[in-house]
């Protein structure tokens, strides 16, 4: 069930294409927020689980590279990707408060990349693999109710970002 609704998210996703207008991002956004909280009541036994504990990348299993090579992503989703990285690295996370600002950032930060994202084909498929987990875990912490939980979540945020580079140059 969680993989079907995943697939679909992912389907819906990518047929709207990531540099439609801001109504399409919203709907992205809303879709993909069913989707995790409808994954979330189903049982852990689907590929597309993050984790137990819902903060895991096992997305990288299902990336695929470009014959051994990383795939071109435009300059515009690689901006993206380095905002959030630096977001992470300078925003402080003492309060639930500074966790909530985190999540409310990295969001702007990933719309920027869903609004300006260009690319078409396997590299735009591979892109969602590893997009999709990671919408799903910034709005896991902008509701997260704990300083502990909110830590993990960053934790798995950062590896979610920091693996881009993995898999796209």
């Amino acid at each position: 069930m969680k993989k079907a609704l995943l697939s679909t998210a992912m389907l819906a996703f990518i047929f709207t294409g990531c540099n439609d207008n801001k109504k399409a991002e919203n709907a992205i956004d809303h879709s993909s927020h069913q989707e995790v909280e409808a994954a979330s009541h189903d049982d852990h036994n689907d590929d597309h689980h993050l984790s137990d504990d819902g903060l895991g990348n096992n997305w990288s299993s299902e990336m695929e590279t470009n014959n051994g090579a990383k795939w071109e992503a435009n300059p515009e989703t690689n901006e993206g990707v380095k905002k959030m990285q630096n977001l992470l690295k300078t925003q402080p996370t003492k309060t639930l408060e500074d966790y909530y600002k985190l999540a409310e950032q990295l969001n702007n930060d990933k719309n920027y990349v869903v609004k300006n994202c260009t690319m078409k084909g396997p590299s735009h498929d591979n892109l969602h693999v590893w997009l999709l987990p990671l919408m799903a875990k910034i709005e896991a912490l902008s509701k997260t109710q704990s300083l502990e939980e909110a830590s993990k979540l960053k934790h798995s945020i950062e590896e979610n970002v920091n693996l881009y580079s993995d898999y796209f140059k």
